[in-house]
């Protein structure tokens, strides 16, 4: 029975992923690992179930079929998998999570440690980078992203938290170009520039609500552009502009004082932090187990607006 299921995750895998090359990034193993386990399925089946070229790879007709058989006896392997997980009280095996630099240095990294010694059998893979990574190619099991999601039937998501973004500027460098009492009055200032978050040489207006709720966008002169929201918070208590920062990162400047908030907004503006994840047949119990510690502890070290 055993070798009769041997190629067959490979080949599942290869279709849904589009190339051997990603089906080994999702399996984590070599790509000639894959190709020579479809190449000795089709030898033990005495039929080719893919038809490949240099440049692409198709299914044939009886790859077709052969396919639609094995992704559903590997449907009920992964249930009965998922009902003997489910009995699991501790949480084993690896999980490799992608997460926005700063975030996952300051808050999510010091969570996940906590949570690594609940749970001895649970090793972790954790990359720090403010890019937008592709779960399947780069073989992440999870990913923290910020903002607005884009549709996608591949990826499952869910909520973490909200980032509140907060108008803070040094003391000084408003006693010298004057305060603004609103984003109205900000916007039709002159006298002031701010310092930004920049990515990839795209740099995003500063979002905010106004006094009807309605959301509104700004965009000011900056001499400072970034893909650090750490050097943007020094920048900032050093003068050189205004900086739109998550609350939780300004929060200790905040409260030492060598920051100030320009004005009270009268209805906050937040991106939502959410954990996205492949759709998949079954969530394995160690994804669920870290999913879920995020969505429990992640909130309230947040919550500064």
């Amino acid at each position: 029975m055993s070798q009769r299921l041997q190629g067959i995750e490979e080949f599942v895998a290869a279709v849904e992923a589009g190339s051997f090359a990603r089906a080994a990034e999702r399996l984590h193993v070599s790509r000639s690992a894959v190709a020579k386990s479809i190449a000795r399925l089709e030898s033990r089946l005495g039929t080719r179930l893919f038809l490949r070229t240099t440049r692409s790879q198709s299914l044939t007709e009886e790859g077709h079929g052969y396919y639609e058989r094995c992704r559903r006896v590997l449907a009920e392997l992964d249930a009965a998998e998922a009902m003997t997980d489910a009995a699991r009280s501790t949480a084993a095996g690896l999980v490799r999570l992608s997460m926005p630099a700063m975030l996952g240095r300051l808050k999510v990294g010091p969570l996940l440690l906590a949570l690594a010694r609940r749970h001895p059998g649970l090793s972790l893979e954790l990359s720090f980078n403010d890019r937008r990574v592709d779960l399947v190619e780069e073989g992440q099991d999870l990913a923290i992203r910020s903002g607005e999601l884009p549709d996608s039937a591949e990826l499952v998501a869910r909520p973490v938290g909200v980032q509140w973004m907060a108008l803070c500027a040094a003391p000084a460098y408003l006693a010298e170009r004057g305060r603004p009492a609103s984003v109205a009055a900000l916007g039709a200032s002159s006298s002031h520039e701010a310092v930004l978050y920049a990515r990839d040489g795209q740099i995003s207006p500063w979002r905010f609500h106004d006094a009807e709720g309605r959301p509104v966008e700004l965009a000011l002169p900056s001499r400072l552009r970034c893909d650090s929201a750490e050097v943007l918070l020094e920048a900032a208590v050093g003068g050189m502009g205004l900086a739109r920062l998550p609350a939780w990162l300004a929060a200790d400047a905040l409260a030492a004082g060598t920051l100030v908030r320009v004005f009270e907004e009268p209805r906050p503006f937040g991106f939502e932090l959410n954990v996205i994840r492949s759709r998949s047949r079954y969530l394995p119990h160690k994804t669920r187990v870290v999913v879920d510690w995020l969505a429990e502890h992640l909130p309230p070290l947040l919550a500064a607006r």
